[in-house]
């Protein structure tokens, strides 16, 4: 609706997890690294966690575009499913075949011989696990028991766990201590710190279009005093703001 009328070719703070559009922010970078590392160096799980609306999804969009062309990846976003459905979720997004009367077992043989024709091909798997903090406690040991798909020198399959605060507190139950002891990168996204309100507000302007700043310093400063720094919020109260611009006719947001 207000796109015309500032001059934008798309809206700038849709809250999709849109990768296209991440800021990297001194946090985000950081979080991104050791996704990066632990994908690619790490022998057992990484492990990202924050607040609600800080940006994890994206980051993981981000991570994997930026994967070579020869790595597989599994994203799993919804996380109420049993041990059984989680492994009939990872075999559809890896595109492998299964029967309905498949048991544990089949699906990780299958999934096992898998994965050592892909790395005998020069291929790696990933799987992310988004929304992680719902996981049960059966799904969770299941999927440790996923990192035992190994050679003598490899780790054949690599697990992101990506959640809110709630699951660095559900991985330290005593039942889930073998979990916690095979995270080999972790990181705790924090919201954007006041000073990169502006910078944020105006990369995404850019992306979008924008010709030149849209918001006044002092309307920044606003939106970080309500939004506390978080990115969802960030958009939600910038979109407002456009449109309350473009119903009373403002070139820019004050």
């Amino acid at each position: 609706m207000y796109t015309a009328h500032f001059g934008l070719n798309a809206a700038p703070f849709s809250i999709t997890p849109d990768p296209h559009y991440l800021y990297l922010s001194t946090r985000h970078r950081e979080a991104l690294a050791h996704l990066l590392y632990g994908v690619n160096e790490g022998p057992g799980f990484v492990l990202l966690t924050g607040e609600v609306g800080t940006g994890k999804t994206t980051l993981c969009r981000s991570l994997i575009e930026q994967l070579p062309d020869t790595v597989d990846v599994a994203l799993l976003l919804n996380p109420r499913v049993s041990p059984i459905e989680l492994l009939a979720a990872l075999f559809d997004e890896l595109r492998i075949s299964y029967e309905a009367e498949f048991t544990l077992k089949d699906f990780i043989d299958a999934l096992y011989s898998y994965l050592l024709t892909a790395q005998s091909v020069g291929r790696s798997t990933v799987l992310v696990l988004d929304e992680a903090q719902n996981l049960s406690v059966e799904v969770l040991e299941q999927v440790r028991l996923l990192t035992n798909l190994e050679t003598a020198s490899h780790k054949l399959l690599q697990i992101v766990l990506v959640g809110q605060p709630e699951l660095k507190t559900l991985l330290k139950q005593n039942n889930l201590r073998q979990l916690a002891q095979r995270i080999t990168a972790r990181y705790h996204l924090l919201p954007l710190p006041s000073k990169d309100i502006q910078a944020y507000i105006n990369h995404r302007l850019s992306i979008s279009g924008a010709r030149g700043p849209l918001f006044t310093k002092a309307a920044a400063k606003e939106v970080y005093r309500y939004s506390g720094g978080v990115p969802r919020l960030i958009n939600i109260i910038c979109d407002r703001a456009l449109l309350g611009g473009y119903v009373h006719n403002k070139d820019q947001i004050e």
